[in-house]
């Protein structure tokens, strides 16, 4: 009887896994597609009209919708122009100077949200390599940040790092806590955390874009130096705007994410650019 009760609850065990889902949980996913079907709808009726204006105002004429028409559509594109050029002036000379212009983190602003993705696109139209884009995307960004020159104190200063520069064989879990490293000398993490202790900043090290947006709001640093790969820094400088990033190229002698390595003096150096004295 024993053996008999328990083969029919495994058999109701499995019948019951393959009925429906249960009425909360269709509820619940059931309104995301709603949305986005409805996104699709709107974007589908919107796609035609664009289409006919774009067709339809260089048919009948500017001047025949309105006599002014033309001469507003000429300022408008000029003063677009004229913005553009001085946005790109004041850009390369806050670079060349190497000091702080004005506006100078909407500029930045501008550059991380608009400059280089546009840049990325045109880059492959010249079949330059986006990883090259990113290198030069996150120079600049930098020259930008320490142009800006943001003084802070240590506890609003962060050192963020990828777990890739632990040595695969450790089995310390640092990510938590970067102090747990025992300091045995096959990787940089050792003289990161002496950095920590010395400066009395924050280090944090993250496993993924996740987890470092919740370091970075638990935190709420002033300035972050962040160590990694050219793609991993320019989504990181995107992600922390308004937050100055200051990008520090990890070394990849074993290929990307294993056993990276970092330059210790390049990372002391910039805290010593940021912090106070």
């Amino acid at each position: 009887m024993k053996d008999s009760t328990t083969h029919n609850n495994g058999r109701e065990t499995a019948e019951e896994s393959l009925q429906p889902e249960p009425i909360e949980l269709r509820t619940f996913t059931r309104p995301r597609k709603r949305i986005f079907i409805f996104l699709l709808l709107v974007t589908s009726l919107l796609l035609p009209g664009l289409a006919f204006l774009l067709w339809w105002v260089p048919y009948v004429g500017l001047a025949n919708i309105h006599q002014w028409a033309p001469v507003l559509l000429a300022v408008l594109l000029g003063g677009i122009v004229l913005v553009s050029f001085g946005a790109v002036l004041t850009l390369i000379f806050t670079i060349v100077r190497g000091k702080n212009l004005f506006f100078n983190r909407r500029i930045r602003g501008v550059v991380i949200r608009v400059v280089f993705p546009l840049l990325v696109g045109v880059g492959r139209c010249f079949g330059i390599q986006k990883s090259e884009i990113r290198r030069s995307f996150v120079a600049i960004n930098n020259q930008l940040v320490m142009a800006e020159a943001q003084r802070v104190k240590p506890e609003k200063m962060l050192i963020l790092l990828p777990h890739c520069l632990q040595n695969h064989n450790c089995n310390i879990r640092i990510t938590g806590n970067v102090q747990n490293c025992k300091s045995c000398g096959k990787c940089k993490i050792k003289d990161l955390a002496a950095l920590s202790e010395k400066y009395h900043v924050h280090v944090a090290v993250a496993t993924g874009g996740t987890l470092a947006r919740k370091i970075v709001v638990e935190k709420r640093p002033k300035v972050i130096i962040a160590v990694a790969c050219e793609r991993d820094l320019t989504s990181g400088i995107q992600d922390a705007y308004p937050i100055p990033v200051f990008g520090v190229f990890n070394r990849r002698p074993f290929g990307p994410c294993y056993d990276t390595d970092v330059d210790i003096g390049l990372v002391e150096k910039s805290l010593k650019t940021f912090l106070i004295n």
